[in-house]
């Protein structure tokens, strides 16, 4: 699995606690920054993430930023991506069951660097279940092809 990884201002420690938790399960990952504490625009990093994504480059891609919103909002603009915001274990486990998400985001000002850790292995150690999700996410990509 190869994962793109970014973030704002605002999700720079989370950013480098999935790193290194990336590091120890021996996850391939390249980080997309940022590289500063001053104030950023978080479409600046989501979007070319998203990208990168969606062309298969990578495997699946991680946003950090304050809440999560900003960047789940900017990197579902992007044809081909389905950006979960998440807060807890439960929803990071069934958004790639039944979503077949691609991208994960989360809030470093919502959760902490224990909880961000144990949401980021879950989602990245899930597999996406098919069956009867698979004809919904199906939907989902058929409208976003003729829209």
């Amino acid at each position: 699995m190869k994962v793109a990884i970014a973030s704002d201002h605002g999700g720079i420690n989370i950013r480098e606690e999935i790193k290194s938790l990336m590091d120890e399960l021996g996850i391939q990952y390249e980080d997309f920054g940022c590289e500063c504490e001053g104030s950023v625009d978080y479409p600046d990093y989501a979007l070319p993430v998203a990208e990168k994504v969606a062309a298969g480059e990578f495997d699946r891609g991680i946003l950090i930023c304050g809440t999560g919103i900003g960047m789940s909002i900017a990197a579902n603009k992007v044809k081909g991506i389905r950006c979960a915001l998440v807060h807890d274990v439960f929803s990071a486990k069934a958004t790639r069951q039944h979503n077949d998400t691609n991208m994960l985001a989360m809030g470093e000002r919502v959760i902490g660097p224990g909880l961000a850790r144990e949401i980021a292995t879950t989602w990245l150690s899930t597999e996406y279940e098919g069956g009867r999700h698979a004809n919904r996410v199906g939907k989902i990509t058929d409208y976003e092809s003729k829209h």
